[in-house]
């Protein structure tokens, strides 16, 4: 029995070393598998955050884009009542010129009721006029020529040395819309 006890307890020794390094392993193991979940399980918040941070990127772009379209499409309101305005006052200057014509060829006539009769009619569309912004531009024989004001239509001569270059007449008044040039006003400038 001692020698079989001696094998057995030979054999046992083996499978008690294989225990304990199958232990060791399966504990190595565990270990690493926890290494791995907690890996994971950083690697998943890391991924969360991430996420997270390319939705709040997302989100304040598409806040920024909202807010320049609101800008944009507000400057394009003002932009088109200013722009619907002008073309009406546009096309009402030419009636301004005839009032004028009418109102000089009526000052020579005899009957002045009449003439002030359409002064009254020119003078209230003036001020309807100068009411949504429109300004006359200003301009009276020798005056500096301005290119960038004015709108020379003829040169001649100048009847004498200190109308050279300057506005010698004015051919077509011109208006302003608030501070924009609408009409240029046409002139005859000495040379």
């Amino acid at each position: 029995m001692s020698n079989k006890s001696k094998v057995e307890e030979m054999e046992d020794e083996p499978k008690k070393g294989q225990t304990e390094e199958s232990t060791e392993l399966n504990e190595e193991h565990i270990e690493a598998e926890n290494a791995e979940q907690n890996e994971e399980e950083l690697s998943e918040e890391e991924k969360l955050r991430e996420d997270l941070a390319k939705e709040k990127e997302k989100f304040l772009r598409l806040f920024a884009e909202f807010e320049n379209y609101k800008r944009r499409t507000s400057k394009e309101r003002m932009d088109l009542f200013k722009t619907a305005g002008q073309e009406v006052i546009v096309a009402m200057l030419p009636i301004l010129d005839d009032f004028d014509r009418a109102l000089k060829e009526l000052s020579k006539s005899e009957d002045k009721e009449m003439f002030k009769g359409v002064e009254l009619i020119s003078n209230k569309f003036r001020e309807t006029l100068k009411n949504k912004g429109l300004e006359q531009v200003e301009v009276e024989p020798g005056d500096a020529f301005d290119a960038e004001v004015h709108d020379a239509i003829t040169q001649i001569p100048a009847p004498d040395k200190k109308m050279k270059g300057k506005i010698i007449d004015v051919v077509e008044k011109g208006f302003k819309l608030g501070d924009r040039i609408i009409r240029h006003p046409k002139v005859v400038v000495g040379n």
